[in-house]
């Protein structure tokens, strides 16, 4: 559980630019003219590593700022009024934290490093104001908008009353072309998200996660070393991913 002493105090860093930084072609500055990059380049702040455990915002603190992760990862959290733990997200290189936001003007989670973690801020003001002279990146915060109210319907949808199996199956699909947008192994990755919050994520327990993980190694779709994951057969855990198995008394 994060508390306010776990969040982190940061101080702006230098020497990131938006027209070098490997991400571009994730992130905003994605398709953006060059003038329109140093623009945005101009707002964006580099901050201070966020240490694993440590938190980046924290539930319910007044929204003013999105975060691009330019390396590691993060989960966002929510403890509801009954004061259950729910991991809602992942966050991954290149993507941005904080857009569910907006409407309500404060985060609705907690943002947590899984690993040490590095981002840029984004004053929203400041890059509200960019949008309105920059087309291109306001239809690039669209995009990313748009890619979250889609990702949650399809949790939503994985959710409803899916077997452990093709849960997992989904999950590991999921991140496999998550890693492959990023000009990763689609095959090859690691993963610092434990049992426990991946279980938390898909609504199943860590013991059921690792009795499925053990399935997929005895079936050969899977070969797992701690938290380096190798996809032996993504055509057929795709296969899996797309059945519509009914949870059983395990799922």
């Amino acid at each position: 559980m994060t508390n306010p002493s776990n969040v982190v105090s940061f101080a702006s860093q230098h020497g990131v630019d938006c027209r070098s930084c490997h991400l571009s072609s994730l992130c905003l500055p994605r398709g953006l003219p060059l003038e329109d990059i140093a623009e945005l380049n101009g707002i964006a702040q580099p901050l201070a590593p966020v240490r694993k455990r440590e938190a980046l915002f924290l539930q319910g603190m007044p929204f003013t700022s999105l975060f691009a992760v330019r390396s590691g990862s993060l989960k966002q959290v929510t403890t509801t009024e009954t004061d259950e733990y729910l991991v809602t997200t992942f966050f991954l290189p290149g993507e941005l934290a904080g857009l569910d936001a907006i409407a309500e003007g404060s985060y609705p989670g907690s943002a947590v490093a899984l690993e040490t973690t590095t981002v840029c801020e984004l004053p929203f003001e400041q890059l509200d104001a960019l949008c309105m002279r920059v087309p291109e990146l306001r239809q690039r915060v669209y995009r990313n908008l748009s890619q979250d109210v889609h990702n949650e319907r399809l949790m939503l949808r994985l959710l409803l009353r899916r077997t452990a199996d093709v849960r997992l199956a989904c999950f590991f699909v999921a991140m496999s072309a998550r890693f492959r947008r990023r000009g990763y192994s689609p095959y090859r990755f690691q993963l610092a998200m434990s049992r426990g919050d991946i279980g938390n994520y898909l609504g199943l327990t860590m013991e059921t996660v690792s009795r499925t993980l053990a399935r997929y190694q005895q079936q050969r779709l899977l070969d797992i070393r701690g938290r380096d994951f190798h996809i032996l057969d993504l055509e057929a855990l795709t296969r899996f991913a797309e059945e519509s198995g009914r949870r059983g008394v395990n799922g």
